[in-house]
């Protein structure tokens, strides 16, 4: 019985493993008034995954959470219900909570400079005058946090911005949205199983 009492020392520290653990936020603003606007593609992509992996989001501090199983790893997806300006206050928590390596965070979020679907995943950087990010770099104390950002493109008329990033997708990007967020789920596995390195070689531009 030895080997067996081993084997369950060996699950629970494993499974105490804060390597093991990472936390994939995407970014968004709650209620059903936002649910398909451009701004709100941090939710979309990580409810894609969330469907992927058979799992669902359930009510928790500061958001919604779904908890996915990726071959010994746990990942946590957040979905911040604290509104896009506030985003860092959940994620902070988060990590706190699980006591989740800052090299483990990827925060999913829009990009206007993007051409739309085209993804963009890097180490680090400013927030670019995204609330969003602006919130977690002030909370966080630091811009070296990896971030997914997702291309919705600049297609708007001088001073619609507001309106666009809070607006829904248009025909043309409805037919094409679902194919880029299968793309962007395996983005995310690949962060979790191949390290970031491999991830930004493999789907930057894509």
């Amino acid at each position: 019985m030895k080997w067996l009492t081993n084997l369950f020392k060996k699950e629970a520290q494993e499974e105490a493993d804060p390597m093991k653990k990472y936390l994939i936020a995407g970014l968004g603003n709650p209620g059903a008034e936002y649910v398909n606007t451009r701004h709100n593609i941090g939710f979309k992509v990580l409810d894609r995954l969330a469907q992927q992996e058979g799992t669902d989001f359930t009510t928790a501090k500061l958001g919604a959470m779904a908890e996915v199983k990726l071959k010994g790893r746990t990942v946590y997806l957040l979905k911040p219900n604290t509104y896009m300006n506030l985003s860092g206050k959940a994620i902070k928590y988060w990590l706190d909570q699980e006591k989740i390596p800052l090299e483990n965070l990827l925060v999913v979020t829009d990009d206007l400079n993007i051409p739309f679907g085209t993804i963009r995943i890097k180490a680090k950087g400013s927030d670019g005058g995204h609330n969003g990010l602006k919130s977690i770099q002030q909370v966080l104390t630091t811009t070296e946090y990896a971030r997914f950002r997702f291309g919705i493109s600049d297609a708007f008329k001088k001073g619609q911005q507001v309106n666009y990033v809070l607006g829904e997708w248009d025909e043309e990007e409805k037919a094409k949205l679902s194919e880029r967020l299968d793309t962007s789920s395996e983005a995310i596995k690949s962060f979790v199983l191949s390290g970031l390195p491999n991830t930004m070689s493999s789907f930057n531009g894509k």
